[in-house]
């Protein structure tokens, strides 16, 4: 009896989750106007968080920015290399858990867009792809081949069963309202001929047959097959129109800044350009935005492509590789987005009209029965306009739109900035007296083995592709080869060029057993020639080389198939006289060794350490191939930790055993670089990449993430393999602060202040009026208003967390200036 009363209850609790979630089920469809939920029609802002770029940890504090942000949902990729690096060997543990992301989005009452790829590109190794499906025989990534579509729709579908076996796709309940297949394939289609249409339409086909209940979207493909929705990338998205009339314009990358190289300068893109393209394709019609990135992160591990992406993927996002607010970027869009879902039912359903007022200068009009709203636009990127329009004057600043909720107040400009710009710095660790407090350990690598014995785990008569040989298994590949010269060889006693091409990112070149010398490429010069002169000895000779990756290759038609590491041919070269003698060593017999000893080793492991014999004096610096070791204190409070690594070259570090990434910050970018486009600030006018940079003459990147879960209390253990050389004494660990805030607003709004959990210490510059500068070097100008700002605001401000207060001449005194402003810098 018993038992047939717990098979009853255990049935009637599974038949209410069931109804539970049918009842909460939403249906997702479109039209040709908008995304259309439980049949709705609705205006969508979205940003792409990547789970994998911050720890599980931070997941919920950066969703809950993404929602006080005006976010409806969270955008990601699915990293298949990362969740099946070998395969067959799955990994969605830590911050790989997709499932516990797409949940804490969930609980956060977002919507969720999965794109699942499984091909991301991202600036990601490899584009996501796993290098094993690369040395499958016979395969071939990205086009009409039955082992790549095999093992994609196998992956595919343990993604989709996944999430629909937590229920997590909208049509179940769940967040999700939008997948992706494929990504970008459009830019390269062409290529890949027949083979890549087939593939193509094979991709939408599979997808469909998933069931997913909800829609799914293709990036970058503008003859996506049906019922697939095609899906725009770029800066800028206001002219794009979906080929498919019944599709609605969904933009899924809105580049909210640019990816970085090593020896790049830092991308910025202003706040103001950024709305203004928000604004822009909203008032052209648009339905679905998508910022790339909204939270950029960082690149743990090996994670980052390109090849040569450096380990923070910040992005310039409207929060920070920290998960700090990027002020004024997040608060500019907070407000942008907030003006946006006020005209939302007039965008969705409202007849469209608009008109050209000359000089770059338009009036768009959403008209329904209930109510209208309306966007006034001055595309002149020198200009600034005056408009009468509707019997109201307005000023729209050059390059700016503003948004009329009601077709009458003004409650936006894209151009009219009030959020409040954060200056952060970098703060020493307060736990302890560093660097000094820090005791250093040291032990060198073991490469006896490769470079004076010469000896590999496999071996061939001819030169092997990197990635072929590694799968993708570490940056380290030796190659070792050895020749007999007789006494009489024309190569002894002759000064003697040996001369490789290498698609490496490094390549380290030692000849019997001696250090010969070093070189690397640029960022846009992936391969590159080593020459170097040595002497070579009667009988016999090693030659052994160490090539290094800084990421694979990640975008680009057939990318995969990039050559990585040494080029055939490898020659010895002598000239005497007008005679010259080249030996090919191509076809020699070479030995191959993955990795390096200590990371096979797994030196950086804290249950390694006790076993491993380090040594804590006569510390070495500037000695190539050498680890380090430290304990440290965790850092006080709980501000986001970073590593500062100036003075060291090249390597990767960790902490507690996490990998927190490569590091490089001997790469200092050319001076070449500091242009003057680089320079070029103005946010008017069409954003590239090459504008707007910073960061000149300094490391490409110095400070490196350190997540607080990766630390704990008591003592922490840094461990660093350095490559090239470099000096640990200066190491240190510090937090990111908020030293300074600014606004720099037109009268008639309430503007806030705040040092986001520290109080204001004091009042360093504010004057209403006309000041002139930017945040930092504010000046006032001969027109201000009598009243003493400061001291005002000093009463107001300080010894709080935050201050608000109008802009207004009834708080300042009139500065009969013709637009009046405040400008205030506080320090926190």
């Amino acid at each position: 009896m018993g038992f047939l009363i717990f098979n009853f209850l255990f049935s009637a609790i599974i038949a209410s989750f069931l109804i539970f979630h049918a009842a909460n089920a939403s249906n997702v469809t479109h039209d040709s106007r908008a995304l259309l939920i439980d049949g709705n029609r609705r205006i969508l802002i979205a940003g792409a968080i990547h789970y994998p770029r911050s720890s599980a940890q931070m997941w919920p504090d950066l969703i809950r920015k993404a929602k006080e942000g005006g976010l409806d949902a969270v955008e990601t990729y699915v990293f298949w290399n990362a969740h099946e690096p070998v395969k067959g060997q799955y990994d969605f543990n830590g911050n790989l858990d997709l499932i516990r992301f797409i949940k804490t989005v969930q609980d956060e009452g977002l919507y969720v867009i999965l794109r699942i790829g499984p091909y991301v590109c991202a600036e990601w190794n490899y584009g996501g792809l796993p290098v094993w499906l690369h040395n499958l025989p016979g395969a071939k990534l990205r086009t009409k081949n039955d082992l790549f579509m095999k093992e994609m729709e196998k992956f595919t579908k343990l993604i989709v069963d996944m999430v629909k076996k937590e229920n997590l796709f909208a049509s179940q309940g769940g967040p999700i309202i939008l997948s992706q297949i494929e990504n970008e394939y459009g830019n390269v289609i062409d290529k890949y001929g027949e083979d890549g249409k087939a593939y193509i339409n094979w991709s939408a086909q599979m997808a469909d047959s998933l069931d997913t209940g909800v829609p799914w979207i293709m990036c970058q493909q503008s003859d996506a097959p049906k019922p697939m929705i095609e899906a725009s990338t770029g800066f800028y998205s206001d002219d794009i129109e979906p080929k498919n009339k019944g599709s609605p314009k969904i933009w899924v990358e809105n580049w909210t800044g640019w990816f970085k190289k090593w020896g790049d300068l830092d991308p910025h893109r202003s706040a103001e350009d950024l709305a203004y393209a928000v604004a822009r394709f909203f008032q052209r019609g648009g339905s679905v935005m998508n910022y790339y990135m909204y939270h950029g992160g960082t690149n743990f591990g090996r994670t980052s492509g390109g090849p040569y992406i450096i380990t923070s993927y910040d992005y310039d996002a409207p929060l920070d590789e920290y998960g700090n607010l990027r002020q004024p970027k997040w608060g500019h869009l907070k407000q942008l987005h907030d003006a946006l879902h006020k005209m939302e039912f007039a965008l969705t359903h409202g007849d469209v009209n608009h008109t050209d007022y000359g000089d770059g200068v338009w009036a768009t009009v959403y008209k329904t029965n209930e109510k209208s709203s309306c966007f006034l636009c001055n595309t002149n990127a020198k200009k600034d306009a005056k408009l009468n329009f509707g019997g109201l004057d307005y000023f729209i600043p050059a390059w700016s739109v503003t948004l009329l909720p009601d077709c009458r107040e003004e409650v936006y400009n894209t151009a009219k900035v009030y959020a409040q710009t954060s200056n952060m710095v970098k703060k020493p660790n307060k736990a302890e007296d560093e660097p000094s407090s820090q005791k250093w350990e040291w032990r060198p690598e073991n490469i006896e083995s490769t470079v004076v014995q010469g000896k590999g785990d496999v071996s061939a008569n001819k030169i092997i592709d990197q990635k072929d040989m590694t799968n993708d298994a570490s940056d380290y590949l030796w190659y070792m080869t050895s020749f007999e010269l007789g006494k009489d060889d024309p190569m002894l006693n002759e000064t003697v060029l040996l001369r490789c091409n290498n698609s490496g990112q490094v390549l380290h070149a030692f000849v019997n057993g001696a250090y010969i010398g070093s070189r690397w490429s640029t960022s846009n010069n992936k391969i590159y020639t080593f020459e170097q002169n040595i002497t070579l000895s009667p009988g016999k000779n090693l030659i052994t080389f160490l090539s290094v990756t800084v990421g694979l290759a990640n975008y680009g038609e057939w990318f995969d198939q990039v050559e990585t590491g040494i080029k055939a041919p490898v020659e010895l070269i002598v000239k005497k006289g007008n005679n010259t003698t080249v030996k090919d060593l191509s076809s020699n017999k070479w030995s191959y060794k993955v990795g390096m000893d200590g990371i096979t080793n797994k030196f950086f492991q804290t249950d390694c350490l006790s076993t491993v014999k380090w040594a804590s004096d006569s510390l070495p610096i500037n000695r190539n191939f050498t680890w380090y070791k430290a304990t440290f204190k965790a850092p006080l409070g709980n501000g986001p930790v970073v590593l500062d690594l100036l003075g060291l070259g090249k390597g990767v570090a960790w902490v507690n055993g996490h990998d927190i990434g490569r590091y490089w910050p001997s790469h200092i970018p050319d001076m070449k670089l500091c242009d003057k486009a680089a320079s070029d600030c103005d946010y008017r006018g069409k954003y590239g990449d090459r504008r707007c940079r910073t960061n000149c003459g300094e490391p490409s990147q110095r400070w490196y993430h350190v997540p607080r879960s990766f630390l704990k209390d008591g003592e922490n253990t840094l461990v660093l393999f350095e490559e090239f050389g470099g000096n640990p004494l200066a190491v240190q660990f510090q937090t990111v602060e908020i030293g300074s805030a600014c606004v720099n607003a037109y009268e008639g709004k309430k503007v806030e202040l705040s040092c986001h959990n520290r109080p204001i210490s004091r009042v360093e510059f504010a004057s209403f009026g006309n000041p002139q500068g930017v945040c930092g070097s504010f000046k006032k100008s001969e027109c201000e208003s009598e009243v003493d700002a400061v001291s005002l605001l000093e009463k107001e401000c300080v010894g709080k967390e935050s201050c608000s207060f109008e802009v207004s001449e009834a708080k300042f005194g009139k500065a009969n200036c013709e637009l009046q402003r405040l400008a205030v810098e506080v320090i926190c």
